[in-house]
């Protein structure tokens, strides 16, 4: 029977070596676009898949870019990942794009690594940062690059905060946790593999995670649409939880 520790530990080193593949593709110049992605995505997504099979046999697999199998319903431990999260930044050649390895014991982010493979960096819950101290000045709210969530938007005025666009949720959560940003809330829609590993890093960070209404995030659920959630610092949750229930009723 593993620990966690050591399941965060294997979670770390297939993040980090798919990053390093991930990485190998893009700079080889030989796609470009969204041929780029999808080559990313699949090679991404095959090695994972082969990693976790050879270490953990016994365990089963969600992952965005595989077709869903409902016996994984039955199982207390289910492997969540998203091969490469941020297709379209990874395509562009930014930065802020992430892989996710991530596993769910008893529907619980319990383990898992977010890589930033472009900025050599992985974040894991076996060895999280320690919290920097809280940021002086306007908070900083991070929001999607593409689509900021209105009701996002609408709260960060609420406070006076500073919004942030960003690119992969893995990018945006490893922010609050590396201290770059103060609040990740989004309310536009997500999947479990966009936020299981975040979710578990930030966890054990520290950090408050958790449904916009306040409720836990709850994984390997039939249907693994799980549309909002909440990063931030313990001492902020309560305020940005009652101005979102505020507009919501």
């Amino acid at each position: 029977m593993t620990t966690l520790a050591e399941d965060a530990a294997l979670a770390r080193r297939v993040a980090e070596s798919a990053g390093r593949l991930l990485m190998e593709i893009r700079g080889s110049g030989l796609f470009a676009g969204k041929a780029l992605g999808k080559a990313g995505d699949c090679v991404a997504n095959r090695f994972i898949l082969e990693a976790l099979a050879q270490a953990r046999p016994d365990d089963a697999i969600l992952s965005e870019e595989e077709q869903d199998d409902a016996a994984r319903l039955s199982a207390e431990r289910v492997w969540i990942v998203d091969p490469l999260d941020g297709t379209r930044e990874y395509s562009e050649g930014r930065s802020d794009w992430a892989v996710h390895v991530a596993l769910s014991v008893g529907g619980r982010a319990a383990a898992g690594a977010v890589a930033l493979p472009a900025l050599g960096v992985t974040l894991a819950s076996d060895t999280p940062p320690v919290l920097p101290p809280p940021h002086r000045g306007a908070q900083r709210m991070l929001v999607s690059r593409s689509r900021p969530a209105e009701q996002a938007v609408a709260v960060a005025q609420a406070i006076g905060a500073e919004l942030i666009a960003m690119g992969s949720a893995g990018a945006k959560a490893m922010a609050v946790v590396r201290g770059e940003a103060d609040i990740y809330l989004h309310t536009g829609g997500q999947y479990e593999w966009d936020n299981c590993a975040p979710v578990a890093v930030a966890a054990a960070a520290g950090l408050h995670v958790s449904r916009i209404d306040g409720q836990p995030l709850v994984y390997n659920c039939a249907n693994p649409y799980l549309p909002d959630l909440l990063i931030c610092r313990p001492e902020a949750a309560p305020r940005l939880l009652a101005l979102v229930a505020e507009r919501s009723a």
